[in-house]
């Protein structure tokens, strides 16, 4: 803010010693003078009253008069402050920003147009680096606001990502029972992400850190559908199906709820979409879905026909048969 008037008293301690007075005498009596010193409390009825006591309207008003405030001693008498303290005026900021305790100056900017936050921080970053390399010691410039939240949300997910795979590994060993299965539904996590970059360029979002949550919730959702594909090709196989037609069958089955399901789930994302904060994870979810949901249907039955060694029938062999 702009540099405000102030006024400094620096207390001879030597003079107010000799008068019985120390800096918290003096800074009450000041106080008291200037803003208002409460002393007692007064009850009418049901109500509390504050009692306080103030200096006169023009000692508040003129700081000129200050020097000539009379401050009481133990000995019953009074001298003016002017006597046990110095009086600087001086000018000081009004306001002082602080960031992780240290005073700060801060240059703040609105985005205008397509431009996105990541890309402005990016390109003026490399602008900064002479300004940086030439500070005095104990100076640093440092980005901050939603690139700098950005980045520490995204640090913190990938602290966790050890921990959420683990788990993710675990509750499909527990479903499939089978690492090469598991590893089939693995594989099929990224497909989304083709969706993904494709819908965040074309809506011109930014991929930050809830575009990030938005992907990994994503993946969730498109490993579901290869565990329901997966396990339906299992239980037509153990049914005593041929395994060429255990893998076709399942997919054209399996077709339709899988479609619907991620539409459902598309389609409620939409009104999410015009939302600042919550845009870029619904288009990501979005893109991600609709993409990774066709690819699975073709991706994985070939997959797992490669994995497996499935092949086609041969007609000659079945009429012989």
């Amino acid at each position: 803010g702009d540099p405000i008037k102030v006024v400094r008293i620096n207390v001879d301690q030597s003079k107010a010693r000799l008068l019985g007075l120390s800096s918290t005498d003096i800074a009450n009596i000041v106080n008291g003078a200037m803003q208002n010193l409460y002393i007692a409390e007064y009850r009418e009825g049901t109500e509390r009253i504050d009692l306080v006591v103030r200096g006169d309207v023009q000692e508040r008003k003129h700081l000129s008069l200050l020097p000539d405030l009379m401050i009481p001693t133990a000995t019953g008498q009074s001298v003016p402050l002017s006597q046990i303290a110095k009086l600087d005026y001086d000018f000081e900021d009004g306001l002082i920003w602080r960031r992780d305790l240290l005073p700060t100056i801060s240059v703040r900017a609105s985005l205008y147009g397509d431009v996105q936050a990541p890309t402005v921080s990016a390109q003026i970053e490399d602008k900064l680096q002479p300004v940086k390399a030439g500070l005095p010691v104990g100076y640093r410039i440092e980005t901050g606001g939603a690139v700098e939240e950005s980045v520490k949300g995204a640090t913190s997910v990938a602290a966790g990502a050890p921990l959420f795979m683990a788990v993710v590994v675990t509750v499909l060993m527990i479903q499939l029972q089978s690492f090469s299965r598991v590893a089939l539904v693995l594989l099929t996590a990224p497909l989304g992400m083709v969706g993904v970059t494709a819908f965040l360029l074309a809506f011109n979002k930014p991929f930050g850190f809830v575009a990030m949550l938005g992907t990994i919730a994503l993946s969730g959702m498109i490993m579901r559908n290869s565990v329901i594909l997966v396990d339906q090709i299992e239980q037509d196989r153990q049914s005593g199906r041929p395994a060429w037609e255990a893998v076709i069958d399942s997919a054209v089955r399996r077709f339709r709820p899988i479609m619907l399901t991620a539409a459902a789930a598309i389609l409620a994302m939409i009104p999410l979409t015009q939302s600042a904060f919550f845009g870029p994870m619904a288009v990501a979810i979005m893109g991600g879905l609709t993409v990774a949901t066709v690819l699975t249907l073709l991706f994985l039955p070939a997959l797992y026909a490669a994995w497996f060694k499935v092949r086609l029938p041969d007609p000659v062999l079945d009429d012989l048969g």
